[in-house]
């Protein structure tokens, strides 16, 4: 997501580093493509150009500083700005209502935007960040199939689902607040039915339920895929029921990101949540700050260790701390720290929250089944083995490569890029260090059993040498 509009960028700041100053010429310039790359992005034309007239105005205005470099006062326009049109945003959800009755938190939207995922991934996100004893409440009566996925989410889950089948939506919500006042559930999440396009109808219901059971909030849930559909329907949806703010789905996917920089400012009401993958962890709340680093190619090194502490056990990654300094590092270990890196999530995802990385990223080619050989290959070896890799011989290298259905060559390579990760960290810990790492990965980056993705060592490299 973004990626060509964070290349675009930096090829504008590019421009603007070597002048030694800003002027209405050179901004002017530089920002008619990123004004092309917002637009390409998807990004309502109003909020485009709002932006670009915010930025110049800035750029060449009273505000500018003397004494400060031209290309670092530019990037800090834009990301403000960036910042400025996407927040800000409050992720508060109210976990009781008052007088110690459950609150209500309505979802809204349209059929396919991932309304009844995103209302159990919501109840998983309150149960894990703040305890929370929700209930589901299954008010999308017209369609079936959406009572049965929200029962057996809810059984997933183990929380509780109401549910009336061949009842109107406002009895299923009235008997839903009945029912999670008598049993202490609070929040209770209502999945509220929609359609394929905006009517009356569903509207009116809508409407109804809002006035009879007061939601303490009210999210729209929206496809970022569907780009300024997913702003045109929000538009809408907020003349209507007045919502708080939108739950994005489906941000990991192929979206060019152009919803999340227009909703607020076409609407006036922020991303709170986004939906970054189908499992039901994969809700998180939306940092308007975080968003704008990574468009800017800053990374999200927040979030990155955030998945790290969600992923890793601080026992588990001291007792690898230790294991590393006293070179006791084993294949074991390995095979540990590979499944914690996959825990949390995929590699390339992970990169892109690396400063500098991230817009390095885009056609690179990132094979994950790389890591299920190495996997295959460390399952192969016997307990003894992954604690002593010095004892495989040419025999049980062949064998290991046979369990694995690889090839011994590959194997041995894998033995060896081992081996050379192991001095290094041992020389590391002695306080050497990183060109040590890097050359024990320079004879073949693409190789099995090498994490480096293809072309991204020669990028960086480059990358350093403009600087």
């Amino acid at each position: 997501m973004f990626e060509s509009l964070t290349n675009t960028l930096e090829g504008f700041f590019g421009q603007i580093r070597g002048k030694p100053r800003l002027t209405e010429k050179n901004i002017k310039d530089g920002l008619r493509e990123v004004r092309l790359a917002l637009l390409e992005a998807d990004v309502h034309f109003r909020v485009v150009k709002d932006f670009t007239n915010s930025v110049s105005e800035k750029a060449v205005g009273d505000k500018v500083l003397k004494g400060v470099n031209p290309a670092e006062q530019i990037v800090k326009i834009v990301h403000d700005e960036l910042v400025n049109i996407m927040g800000p945003v409050e992720t508060t959800i109210p976990l009781e209502g008052k007088g110690g009755k459950p609150s209500v938190i309505m979802l809204a939207g349209l059929q396919g935007s991932g309304k009844t995922t995103t209302c159990g991934k919501l109840a998983k996100y309150l149960v894990d960040n703040f305890d929370a004893a929700p209930m589901l409440c299954a008010a999308d009566v017209r369609r079936p199939a959406a009572i049965d996925q929200l029962e057996t989410l809810g059984r997933q889950l183990d929380l509780p689902v109401s549910s009336r089948r061949g009842s109107d939506a406002l009895s299923v919500c009235l008997k839903a607040r009945m029912e999670a006042s008598k049993n202490s559930c609070s929040p209770l999440l209502l999945d509220t039915g929609g359609r394929l396009h905006i009517d009356e109808a569903m509207m009116s219901e809508l409407a109804e339920i809002k006035k009879r059971l007061k939601p303490d909030q009210i999210f729209l849930v929206a496809d970022a895929r569907t780009g300024q559909d997913a702003v045109n329907s929000a538009e809408e949806f907020n003349k209507r029921i007045e919502f708080d703010g939108v739950i994005l789905t489906n941000l990991d996917g192929d979206a060019r990101g152009g919803a999340a920089l227009s909703i607020k400012s076409v609407t006036g009401k922020p991303v709170k949540f986004v939906g970054v993958g189908e499992k039901m962890d994969k809700l998180e709340p939306f940092y308007p700050e975080r968003m704008a680093d990574r468009i800017l190619g800053m990374g999200d090194v927040v979030t990155l260790v955030e998945k790290a502490e969600e992923a890793i056990e601080k026992e588990d990654a001291e007792a690898m701390e230790e294991k590393m300094r006293k070179a006791q590092f084993d294949l074991e270990d390995f095979r540990k720290q590979l499944k914690m890196i996959r825990g949390m999530g995929p590699l390339k995802e992970l990169m892109s929250y690396i400063p500098g990385i991230g817009s390095k990223l885009g056609d690179l080619d990132f094979d994950e089944s790389e890591l299920d050989r190495i996997e295959a290959i460390i399952n192969s070896m016997t307990p003894d083995e992954r604690r002593k890799p010095q004892l495989i011989n040419a025999g049980r290298r062949n064998r290991i490569a046979k369990g694995s259905g690889m090839g011994a060559s590959e194997v041995n390579r894998m033995l060896k890029q081992f081996k050379q990760l192991r001095k290094v960290m041992k020389k590391m810990t002695r306080g050497a260090g990183m060109e040590q790492l890097d050359k024990a990965f320079s004879d073949d980056i693409t190789a099995p059993g090498n994490l480096m993705p293809k072309g991204l060592k020669g990028k960086l490299k480059g990358n350093k040498r403009n600087k």
